[in-house]
């Protein structure tokens, strides 16, 4: 291996340490403030994964959130019962179902939102204008990067 391979590897390395504790102490304050609006971090995950997708079926919510079928099909239940999620016919296919949000579900997700984001902006007026554009200029990689 060529020196500038290892040196690129020890640089990734340490950018990989450097970010690694920062995003998952900011996705953990975010995931509360979930918690805070009422619906479980997980919850809050699925009714945004499902306003993405309507109509998806629960095997194929299972399938995406990498979840075993009866884990996935547990949790349907509960945000139907909650009233966050309805459970229509698929136009294409009587015999499939699809899952839908229902009204208090995007309000229940638009309430997660605000306060994500109100959290978010509370710490990012508190630092200086060269950090925030550091954030802005970072927030187009953090994205590819999480969707890899």
């Amino acid at each position: 291996m060529a020196l500038s391979d290892i040196a690129l590897r020890e640089e990734i390395a340490a950018l990989a340490e450097a970010l690694r504790p920062a995003l998952l102490r900011a996705s953990r304050k975010l995931r509360r403030e979930a918690q805070k609006a009422g619906v479980s971090a997980l919850d809050a995950q699925l009714l945004a994964v499902i306003q993405k997708n309507p109509g998806v079926g629960a095997a194929a919510l299972a399938d995406r959130e990498q979840m075993t079928r009866p884990s996935m099909s547990g949790h349907v239940k509960r945000l139907l019962a909650a009233g966050w999620i309805s459970r229509d016919p698929a136009a294409d296919d009587g015999r499939r179902v699809g899952i839908r949000l229902t009204a208090a579900g995007e309000e229940a997700l638009e309430a997660i939102r605000v306060r994500r984001n109100d959290w978010l902006a509370d710490r990012l007026a508190a630092i200086g204008p060269e950090a925030r554009a550091a954030l802005a200029a970072a927030a187009g990689p953090l994205t590819r990067l999480a969707e890899i």
